[in-house]
Formats: C-alpha cells, structure tokens, sequence
C-alpha cells in the first residue's frame, strides 16, 4: 500500500496578499504567489528590462573584452560544454551567438562514458586536435570547468587561452583561467546565483555585444538580435533544475514566448512535436519533462552530440530525423531506467525510518541512468540519496549521482564526509540539490557511514519530515479552464513550485490502466471531475484527502478539465 503523507497548507504572508490583491491579482493568484514569498508586485514582471545588468555579474566585462579581441584577430574558440541539457543548450547559445557576432567558432563536448565530467586534460588534449576547427586559440567552457584545475592549468601550457563560465560551487581552490565567469564565487554580487549554466553564457554574450558596440563593430552591420537564444536559455534553466528566482523566470518567460509564438529553435519545435506536445501552449514543464529528457537521453546512453546537433539545426527538416532518434534514446533510457529502479528498491528494501540517507550500488547498472535511480529512491522514501555504478573504464572506481531534498545540501554534505572518509572520494562536484562523485570501491561502505553522519551533522532534523505544502482547496466551480489558463501564464519550478491543491473528495470510481495507473472518478461538492494517480495501483478508499494539480483534458475532442493526483493525505491533516 502506498503510505499518506502529511499536507500542510502553506503560510500565506497577509500584507502581501493585500499589496498583490490591489494592483488586479485575482484573489487566487494572489494567494499563490503570496504563498511563494512574493511581497511586491514587481517581483513578478517578466519584462526583460528588468534583468540584472550583465555587468553586475563579475568577470562579464572582462570576458566580453577578451571575446572581443579574440574576434578581432581571428582566433579560433572552442567551446566546450557538458554532457547534460544545461550543458547542450549552454553549447548551442555559445555557438550560435559567437557566430553572430563574427567568431570563427565549434565546439566539443565530453563523452560521459570515455571522457567523464568537465575540460580535463584528455579534453584539451582532444580539442588541440578538434577535426572541424583546428587546435583553438581560446577555450570556453559552458557548465562547466570550475573545478578543472588540471584542465585549465595544461591548456595554458599549451598556449591555450581559457575562459571558464559556469554555475556550479566553486572549491578551496579555483582553476587559473585567462577569465572566470560564474555566480557562485565566494564575494560574488550578483543578485540572482542561480543562473543555469546556459543563463552564464547567455551573459557573457550580453556583455560581449556591449563590448563589441562599444568598438563600433556594428556602425555598419546588425546587431546580432540576442534574444533568439532564449527558448534555448529557457530550455537549459528548466532542465537543470535551478531555483526559478525572478530572474530566471524572466528568462524562462521570454523563452516561452518565443515558443507559443512559433519563433523558436527547429530543434525545440522537432523535439516537441515528437513528444507529442503542443508549442502552443507550451509551459515550463513541457521543457522539463519532454524536451530535456530526450536531449538528455543521448548523453546519458551515448553522445550528447546529436542533442548540440539538433539545437543548432537551422531547419526543421534537418531537425526532425535526429528528434525522432533522440525520442528512440529516450524510451530505451526508460526501460533501463525502470530495470534499475526496480532492482534500486529491492537492493534498499525497506530503510530504516530513522536513516537520513540512502545508498545503492548495483553491478551491471548503466552508468549514465545512475542519476535518475537516485530521484526515483529520494521521492518514494524522501531522503538525500545517492546512486552508483561501476566505472565502465576503470573497474576499482565506482561513478555516483546524487539527488536531494530541500533543507539538505548535498556538494556541502558530500564535501563533509570527505573529510569524514578521507581517501574514499577521487572527485565530486555539484550543487545544492544535485551532486556527482567517483569513489573508490573499497570505499564504499566507509563513505556510506560518512555521509550518514554528515547530513545529520549538517540538516535541521524537520527536513526528513513526509510532509507536502498544497495551497489549501479550490471552490468546485474553481476547477476550471479559466483557473489553469491563469496558472498557466506564470512560470513555475524549482523554488517556484507549480500550484497543489488539497481537499477532501468522494471516490465515486477508479480503476486500473496500463497496471500501472489508477484512474479516477471524483466528486467535489456536486462538481465531478475525472482524474489520474501515475505510478498508484493499490486502491483510494470511498472518501480520500487528496494533493493534485489541474490538467487539461483534451482526450476525444474534450474540452474541459482533469485533475492529476499527486499524494494522497493523512485523513487527519487538513488542508
């Protein structure tokens, strides 16, 4: 059976509410954003006017001059990216807007399998004799590269200018880059840290065009039109998870108008149409949960190339064929992904419930699909939990993923119980709720214990708490199309997260699709609604406190409403 989790309705700051309330929020959008910590309105413009200036983030200014020059002279750049989405899209932009801007440009990316992580010195190495491009006069990393200090130090060896732009948590030490861009410095200004890889170089692009018009590069010539990047930036800000602080969301807004206006990538449209979306009405999760996975599936079962291929198709048509191959990945990745899952939860049984952590190892798992195991065990048991594979090239070391939960930082834990393990860890990187490790095997269990005692060490005990914030109930005549066009014009994520609802509903029917699914039939009031529990098969009883999302229901010509179920509540706690 699965087990209720407790729903707890969020805190709604009541000044806010009113100030939000007055300037023409409906009473329910402003309790939503009230909820999320909104307290003026203009918190929640998404005009571009209004972003952080590309010379608050240090180190733009300095690396638009030195892109500037490298144009200048005709250098050849190589940017060189990261295996993931934020890092394929973050390519894609470096690309794109360095040829716009007159760059003789390429790129290369790391082979998760053959190369691991970031610009090692086998990278350089390989770009020194990159097949289209030459050996570079300068290196851009995208998502990568601040932790490359072996990297960076043999690419300035070999006379190889580097600029690092990047997002993630910088170490004790900093790689000695010609230039480094990234948010997260110790003392750094920028209002928003949490730009995505791909936002980092959107920047350093800003800054470049300032530079480049400051010198007259465009006295006789267009300026390159910057914006034609930002489903791209969107794309990469909503797969990598990051916080969706008001910054992002101004990115991710502009993006997403681009894609309901039929002015996106022909890559992106490809890539939606074979997940069957609509451009449309495309919202945030669209660029979550259909095009990031099937762009990621390539990295993770092969080569992220052909993802990077198709972001920069200028066609459609050229986009389509490598679409429907990444849609192919992207079931294959799915099957292997619900093997392992399968084998994850059978390897952890049932854990302790006092446990703060979990850990799984299994032999002959895919080394690329280690990161989505360990999301799958942190949402069922609620825990920070890591997954690992055996390192396909070097047997003795074993490759993990990490995924955790609020209130629990994963690189700082991680970087704790290495100093609790000493010798058990060969390198780690990461952030706050997702982190990547290579451990020495014999290792395993003494970092097991070690990160046990360093998340208790560090988490406020109430983060392991299985209790879900709802936004309370709706009015039966709430459960509408109107309220979810109204949510539907707002960008939700990471840190903004997507409205849940809560309340009490008759089960009037359910039962069983695909074995897998549970569909309902529910009664709010004297409203019925239809809706769906993925992944639920154990039935609901007659009367049910229930968390879901609202949905549309298209099915048959419909034109109405459906409800997606997300948890069910303790009867005890009300909404």
């Amino acid at each position: 059976m699965s087990a209720p989790v407790i729903l707890q309705k969020r805190a709604v700051d009541v000044a806010a509410l009113a100030r939000l309330s007055a300037v023409g929020h409906s009473p329910l959008m402003a309790r939503l954003y009230a909820a999320r910590g909104i307290q003026m309105p203009d918190a929640l413009s998404i005009e571009l006017t209004h972003l952080h200036a590309p010379d608050q983030l240090e180190g733009t200014l300095a690396a638009g001059a030195l892109l500037a020059d490298a144009i200048a002279a005709g250098r050849r750049i190589l940017v060189v990216g990261d295996y993931d989405c934020d890092g394929a899209t973050g390519v894609a932009v470096g690309v794109l807007g360095l040829r716009a801007m007159g760059a003789q440009v390429d790129y290369l990316v790391p082979n998760r399998f053959d190369h691991g992580y970031g610009l090692s010195p086998e990278i350089v190495d390989l770009a020194r004799e990159h097949p289209r491009l030459g050996c570079p006069d300068l290196l851009v990393t995208v998502d990568n590269g601040i932790s490359s200090l072996e990297g960076v130090a043999h690419a300035r060896a070999c006379g190889i200018e580097v600029l690092v732009t990047d997002h993630h948590l910088p170490g004790s030490e900093l790689p000695q880059a010609t230039v480094l861009v990234n948010p997260n410095v110790r003392d750094s200004r920028f209002p928003s840290r949490h730009l995505a890889g791909v936002g980092v170089m959107f920047y350093v692009l800003l800054a470049l065009r300032a530079e480049l018009r400051r010198r007259g590069r465009f006295a006789d010539r267009a300026e390159p039109q910057l914006a034609e990047l930002l489903d791209l930036v969107a794309l990469g800000t909503v797969a990598d998870v990051v916080r969706l602080d008001a910054n992002n969301r101004r990115l991710v807004a502009a993006g997403l108008k681009r894609l309901r206006n039929g002015r996106a990538r022909p890559g992106i449209l490809a890539l939606l149409q074979a997940a069957g979306r609509d451009p449309r009405r495309a919202v945030a999760s669209d660029l979550g949960f259909a095009i990031g996975p099937r762009i990621n599936a390539a990295g993770r079962l092969s080569d992220i190339t052909l993802g990077v291929e198709c972001l920069l198709a200028d066609s459609l048509e050229a986009a389509a064929h490598m679409a429907q191959t990444l849609d192919t990945m992207n079931r294959e990745r799915r099957e292997i992904e619900a093997d392992m899952s399968e084998s994850a939860l059978t390897e952890v049984g049932q854990p302790d419930p006092q446990q703060r952590t979990l850990v799984a190892f299994g032999e002959g798992w895919h080394q690329g699909v280690i990161g989505l195991v360990a999301s799958r065990l942190k949402e069922r048991f609620g825990r920070p939990t890591l997954a690992l594979a055996r390192d396909d090239r070097e047997p003795d070391l074993l490759k993990g993923s990490g995924r955790s939960i609020e209130g629990v930082h994963l690189r700082d834990a991680i970087d704790l119980a290495d100093r609790y393990a000493p010798g058990a860890l060969v390198r780690f990187g990461g952030h706050a709720m997702a982190a990547g490790l290579t451990l020495r095997a014999g290792h395993l269990a003494a970092f097991t214990d070690a990160l046990e005692t360093a998340v208790r060490t560090l988490a406020d005990p109430a983060c392991f708490d299985r209790a879900v914030l709802t936004d309370g109930p709706l009015d039966p005549g709430e459960l509408s199309l109107n309220t979810l066009a109204d949510i539907e014009q707002q960008v939700w994520g990471s840190g903004f997260p997507e409205p849940l609802f809560a309340d009490h509903f008759e089960v009037r029917a359910q039962r069983l699709i695909k074995a897998r699914h549970l569909k309902l039939e529910l009664r709010l009031g004297t409203r019925a609604v239809s809706a769906i529990m993925f992944g639920r098969t154990d039935p609901l009883p007659p009367r049910a406190l229930l968390a879901y999302q609202l949905q549309r229901d298209d099915w048959q010509g419909r034109n109405g409403i459906s409800l997606r179920v997300i948890h069910q509540g303790q009867v005890t706690a009300q909404p």
